[in-house]
């Protein structure tokens, strides 16, 4: 699944190549999803990339080659607010197998996560909640409602509840619960560049935080998404 920005863009990638045989520039992709900058563009195409529907063409100006066409891609989900659990694991498009376990387990929701401006840090349970089997990963985990926009295009909305696989460390990319000097817990995609952590938003209108290591603790990766309708 894709959000409904992603989805725009890759329709637009794939009209403009279409028509003239060449895809359009950041300025011009910006203007057509009317983005206030190009970083937004930039976390775009991204995404797409990392889902694998478009890839960049090396040594070559204006050079975005579309690998699935958008008439392949399902429409995004209106948000609502009943029960209706979807999983965004790994790269936040799969969806769950049809072999995947029926059982289910109970998860520790430990309050709220702010994908937005950094709230305290978490600490104690405030309910549980019962999670299928094919949502979860390998390890321990825990639950935590959203509190904020500024994951929204990578689909994840105020009101939704992330389950995250209890972890200290996490692969470039990958969603993650993170603690800042030990007292602002926030849920941001983790880029690590050298020396130092990236703390990167999926909303345009918030900046990319970069911090020293011994600043930024990973307390768990996202694994799956649940909403209410």
């Amino acid at each position: 699944m894709l959000t409904k920005k992603q989805r725009e863009l890759l329709v637009f990638i794939h009209n403009r190549i279409q028509e003239s045989g060449v895809s359009p520039s950041f300025d011009e992709m910006k203007d057509a999803l009317e983005l206030k900058s190009k970083s937004g563009v930039h976390r775009l195409v991204t995404a797409l990339e990392e889902r694998g529907f478009v890839r960049r063409l090396p040594n070559r100006a204006r050079a975005l080659e579309v690998l699935r066409a958008p008439d392949a891609v399902s429409e995004p989900k209106s948000d609502g607010r009943s029960f209706a659990p979807e999983v965004l694991r790994g790269g936040l498009d799969a969806q769950p197998s049809a072999a995947a376990p029926t059982g289910v387990e109970s998860v520790s929701l430990i309050g709220k996560i702010a994908a937005g401006v950094p709230i305290d840090a978490i600490e104690h349970e405030v309910d549980r909640i019962s999670v299928p089997h094919g949502f979860l990963g390998r390890g321990a985990h825990f639950a935590l409602n959203v509190e904020g926009d500024s994951m929204i295009e990578a689909g994840i909305h105020d009101g939704d509840i992330v389950v995250c696989e209890r972890c200290d460390d996490a692969a470039n990319g990958e969603i993650v619960v993170a603690l800042v000097d030990g007292e602002e817990a926030t849920l941001k995609r983790l880029r690590k560049r050298g020396a130092s952590i990236a703390l990167e938003a999926a909303n345009p209108e918030y900046e990319t935080r970069i911090f020293g290591p011994d600043r930024v603790r990973v307390q768990g990766r996202l694994v799956s998404l649940m909403r209410r309708y």
